[in-house]
């Protein structure tokens, strides 16, 4: 069972919230994740042929987005601990035109089943905030891409303006979690859990400084909706 830091059984929660996920997604972000994952991957560069890696690939969104962008012969693997998630996932995968270059598998993140200096790409939306151990996530992130390889982390942020911050804490301290109970079929505890890993999160500063602890170099990093969102990007 894989805990959070809150003694939670993550795997469990995400299994249960699996099939409204997208729907929520949708409803708490206001459309906005989409327009985030667009902006992040402008600035990415995917070279011919390109083994990529989505953790925490969830319902594998960021996944069928990574092999829209590149080309023919790349290959997106999507990994996720969620069994429900993926099953979701598998669904969208099998649907679309690149159910050939995409395979959806479980796995934990932390302990990534794959040798060392295997991908050219690593992504993780969203996810990060959900590992025990995020730092030991980012480490088997350095040594499972290969040298000169990418890592791109898209993950919610905390606003550090004043005049915003108190408007961001009541709509992700209470608005979202009754999103959860109206439109999830109740699942305001569900929703309320998320609400406090994004409150709980290392800052984007922070987060920058462990990626360059771990060995990445080159750590630049973009925000978006004043602060709402961040994302990180670094070379092995």
């Amino acid at each position: 069972m894989t805990q959070s830091p809150k003694n939670t059984d993550v795997r469990a929660l995400f299994n249960t919230i699996a099939p409204e996920y997208d729907k929520m997604n949708n409803i708490i972000s206001l459309g906005t994740h989409k327009l985030w994952r667009q902006k992040v991957m402008a600035r990415m560069t995917f070279p011919e042929g390109a083994n990529i890696i989505d953790l925490a690939t969830g319902t594998a969104d960021w996944a069928l987005a990574l092999a829209e962008k590149s080309d023919p012969t790349a290959h997106v693997t999507g990994l996720d601990f969620s069994e429900e998630m993926l099953a979701v996932g598998q669904k969208k995968v099998d649907v679309s035109d690149y159910f050939d270059k995409i395979t959806l598998v479980q796995g934990d993140a932390m302990a990534l089943p794959f040798v060392d200096n295997t991908f050219d790409i690593v992504t993780i939306g969203f996810g990060l905030r959900n590992l025990p151990d995020p730092v030991l996530g980012l480490q088997e992130m350095y040594r499972v891409l290969k040298p000169g390889g990418q890592l791109v982390i898209l993950e919610t942020s905390q606003p550090d303006n004043p005049l915003v911050k108190p408007f961001w804490q009541l709509y992700f301290g209470q608005v979202m979690p009754m999103f959860g109970k109206l439109f999830a079929k109740g699942k305001y505890q569900e929703y309320k859990y998320l609400d406090e890993t994004t409150e709980q999160f290392m800052d984007y500063r922070t987060l920058g400084q462990r990626l360059l602890q771990v060995g990445f170099e080159k750590v630049t990093i973009s925000r978006f909706n004043l602060g709402a969102a961040a994302a990180h990007y670094a070379v092995k």
